[in-house]
């Protein structure tokens, strides 16, 4: 995969969890991808398949197994106390829930000016307030809203303050955890929306991981598709929904509903043979291999590693390889 441009880039990326007796949870095992400046990654993937856990590796919030993780070029290390603080400032994070990611014991104001004292931004206090009330109005709220608390708000208003102070401190990478699927299905296009202005106004750069694929199409450049811990293939998001390559993308692009009851009565519906197997005691070979339906002897004996099989469409499966 190109690094041109690359703002961040994850090579054999590994994070682990010992689970007791004996076994280990390899919640993200082997992934690499690239995100270029000013892009959108869209991630996505089942409930359990890993995406929250990279999200919250890659930003440092979980101390990698394995791998690397560069930004910029240069190597993160999370024992490195200042070149941490430093990356905390040039990435943030907007988490799913709206409702817990908020100290209800501070206001608004405070809450998105704690991020500027933290990094020594702003001269004085007058200078954070008149920041605040920018960054407010900036996601669609109201300047006046900084001297209230968070219960005061709906959670479509307490993901837009969660918003404002991501943006506090300049961020230019923003990983985005499911930021929408707390939220009424009303408000949800209304804060995507909100994500490709500021993507277009402030020249960021996000990590948008959802399992809504409909959503994900409609905000992403590109698109990684991520089956129990690996990425399974990556692609422009319009290759990807015309011409999935990998099983799996079939069947989660299967399950995206069609608003129109004739179209949708009668396109197929592809139904893995079998229940997603538990991440703690995966088969061998392809992981995907159980639920395929188009899986021979050769795919239960070994796990097929990234590959290019069309220009910049990547994918891990040995029927795309065959051709």
């Amino acid at each position: 995969m190109t690094t041109t441009d690359a703002l961040l880039e994850v090579r054999e990326l590994c994070r682990y969890f010992d689970i007791g007796g004996g076994q280990t949870l390899k919640a993200v095992d082997g992934v690499s991808f690239v995100i270029r400046r000013g892009e959108i990654l869209g991630l996505v993937g089942e409930s359990g398949c890993g995406k929250t856990t990279l999200g919250r590796t890659v930003k440092l919030l979980y101390p990698k197994t394995s791998g690397e993780i560069l930004y910029e070029g240069v190597p993160l290390d999370a024992s490195n106390r200042q070149q941490k603080k430093d990356f905390a400032q040039k990435a943030q994070m907007i988490f799913q829930d709206p409702y817990s990611s908020l100290d209800p014991r501070m206001t608004v104001g405070e809450i998105i000016a704690e991020g500027m004292e933290i990094h020594d931004m702003m001269a004085g206090a007058a200078q954070r307030r008149e920041r605040v009330r920018k960054l407010l109005e900036m996601v669609g709220l109201n300047h006046e809203h900084a001297s209230r608390f968070p219960h005061e708000f709906s959670g479509g208003q307490r993901q837009r303050i969660g918003i404002a102070r991501a943006l506090a401190v300049d961020p230019a990478f923003i990983v985005c955890d499911e930021p929408i699927s707390a939220l009424d299905v009303s408000i949800q296009a209304q804060v995507v929306n909100l994500f490709k202005s500021l993507r277009e106004r402030l020249g960021l750069t996000y990590l948008f991981i959802a399992h809504d694929l409909s959503m994900v199409k409609y905000i992403s450049d590109r698109i990684a598709v991520m089956y129990l811990g690996k990425i399974v293939e990556i692609s422009d998001a319009k290759a990807l929904y015309q011409n999935p390559l990998h099983p799996y993308t079939e069947f989660l692009l299967s399950a995206i509903p069609i608003p129109n009851p004739r179209i949708e009565a009668g396109r197929p519906h592809i139904m893995p043979g079998h229940d997603m197997p538990s991440p703690i005691n995966l088969p061998p070979g392809c992981s995907f291999c159980p639920r395929c339906k188009y899986a021979d002897e050769s795919c239960g004996h070994s796990d097929m590693a990234l590959f290019e099989t069309e220009s910049n469409h990547y994918t891990a499966c040995a029927r795309a390889q065959k051709g």
